[in-house]
């Protein structure tokens, strides 16, 4: 136990209510000191991005699959080399290695589908999921910690599409209580968000050290933080969006390299997947947090 005197929280009891206000009341003027600079700027961003607003669903959904889109085209317009890396590589056996990538194929672009017309989210959901993993597995990348980083930025877009289409489930049943729907909705929302901000963590471990990296990394960890606890999330979002576009288009350029630069098919699948990440973001924009958030609790108080 701890042994501080009179005016702490050891054998004196709790600290006395005037150094405790205090320290409240100084936590709470930070937070209205930056908001509004944060509300300015969301202000600015809300107006510039109005003619967009209608469309940010669609685009956020299509983003987010269109790795996956990507990614079955890749196997069907490299097929026998597909199939001569798992099998020679990964000793999966011949029929085996058809059957995996037939069904790789179909899932990925059938939920993709289902995504963008949002119909059967959790089914396309879990069938995206489903492929995440057993890709992982079948190339042997379970263990990659960037390959797992950004896989979990992904599923955090997935969850994002998922709790969007509850949102729209709860208007088809009037008459039944939803309580439960909305509680899982929050839950997932949550969720969504900070599984969304581990492809900016792999980013920061990854690469060569700069200035401009330094300063992109802060930018970002101090946009990552806002979005995980919820505070002025849609601004954060968006300028995650920035720096992660920005970044994409400077660095996974696959379209400057020859047609055989041995570095070609990774930069096209690395831009591809940080779209899906920027399209869960987008969705976060529209969206918002959540109720499990600072925001919507100081809606609330």
């Amino acid at each position: 136990m701890s042994q501080r005197g009179p005016s702490g929280y050891g054998l004196g009891g709790p600290a006395p209510y005037g150094a405790t206000s205090q320290a409240e009341e100084s936590n709470g003027n930070i937070l209205d000191q930056i908001r509004p600079y944060t509300s300015k700027v969301e202000d600015m961003l809300d107006s510039l991005s109005e003619p967009l607003k209608p469309y940010l669903p669609a685009i956020g959904r299509f983003l987010i699959v269109v790795t996956f889109l990507e990614d079955a085209l890749r196997i069907m317009t490299q097929w026998s080399d597909q199939l001569t890396y798992l099998h020679d590589y990964r000793h999966i056996p011949s029929g085996i290695t058809h059957v995996f990538l037939i069904l790789n194929v179909i899932a990925m672009v059938s939920c993709s589908v289902l995504v963008i017309i949002r119909k059967h989210a959790d089914y396309a959901v879990a069938g995206l999921t489903g492929v995440v993993v057993t890709q992982a597995l079948g190339y042997g990348l379970i263990f990659d910690l960037n390959f797992f980083l950004r896989n979990l930025s992904v599923l955090g877009g997935l969850l994002m599409v998922l709790s969007d289409s509850w949102v729209r489930k709860t208007k088809a049943f009037a008459g039944l209580p939803q309580i439960d729907e909305k509680d899982r909705k929050m839950y997932f929302q949550l969720a969504g968000r900070v599984l969304l901000i581990f492809l900016f963590v792999g980013f920061v471990f990854s690469g060569k050290w700069s200035i401009w990296r330094v300063i992109v990394s802060l930018f970002g960890a101090g946009a990552c933080v806002m979005v995980v606890v919820g505070f002025k999330a849609k601004f954060s979002a968006i300028l995650l969006v920035v720096i992660l576009s920005i970044f994409n288009l400077l660095v996974n350029n696959f379209w400057t390299l020859h047609e055989h630069h041995p570095h070609k098919d990774f930069a096209k699948y690395d831009f591809f997947q940080i779209l899906s990440i920027v399209g869960g973001l987008l969705l976060l924009v529209n969206s918002g947090p959540g109720q499990f958030s600072i925001d919507e609790k100081k809606k609330v108080y």
